[in-house]
């Protein structure tokens, strides 16, 4: 069993490379095989199709793609909000840029596939919006707090989700950026005038 457990997972680390560098629909379930060293029919041993690859692929690379991974707003209060939003977004970022493109890639890959699955287009969709909940949420904790202005919660956290997607599109296309600078700005831009900025 635990061989099993390996391969099947030498697949899909397999899988995952290929998938963001040549498409899901253009990746034959014979390059996966042939990336891991078996054959083709070796891989229904583990999946039973390439269908129940891909969901596999994609619960890998996503499970822990949502806002509570990376921000907890019962750690924040009003003396280290902007640092802890700070912070944690940087967590959003990679440490590894080359480790960063597959997944990005990936996530673009899912939704283009969007149109003909609605399967994976409706969870792309709930993992985007649940980024958009967590920051307006974010944002209204801080206007409780006194360091957001309550009128302009809701659109400073659509500023810092567009600002999050854009740093890492450039990231996927390889563009060089000082991805902290550029987050601290937008950081330091939705707090309200008086509040201590990132530094």
């Amino acid at each position: 069993m635990k061989k099993k457990d390996l391969t099947s997972q030498q697949i899909v680390e397999a899988a995952i490379g290929l998938f963001a560098a040549h498409g899901i629909e253009k990746t034959s379930l014979a390059m996966i095989a042939g990336e891991v060293g078996i054959t083709k029919p070796s891989i229904y041993y583990h999946f039973a199709s390439k269908d129940e690859l891909v969901e596999r692929v994609f619960e890998y690379m996503f499970s822990d793609y949502h806002f509570d991974h990376y921000f907890s707003l019962t750690e924040m209060n009003e003396r280290n909000f902007a640092e802890k939003l700070y912070q944690r977004g940087l967590r959003m970022f990679p440490e590894e840029e080359e480790a960063f493109v597959p997944v990005m890639r990936l996530l673009s890959e899912f939704m283009l596939t969007a149109s003909r699955s609605a399967n994976y287009g409706q969870r792309v969709v709930a993992m985007q919006q649940s980024f958009l909940d967590g920051f307006r949420e974010l944002m209204r904790l801080g206007a409780d707090f006194g360091i957001i202005e309550r009128q302009h919660a809701d659109s400073k956290a659509y500023v810092l989700a567009l600002v999050i997607d854009n740093i890492t599109s450039y990231i996927m296309m390889d563009i060089p950026l000082d991805y902290q600078a550029v987050w601290k700005e937008a950081v330091n831009s939705v707090l309200r005038k008086g509040a201590d900025p990132i530094e």
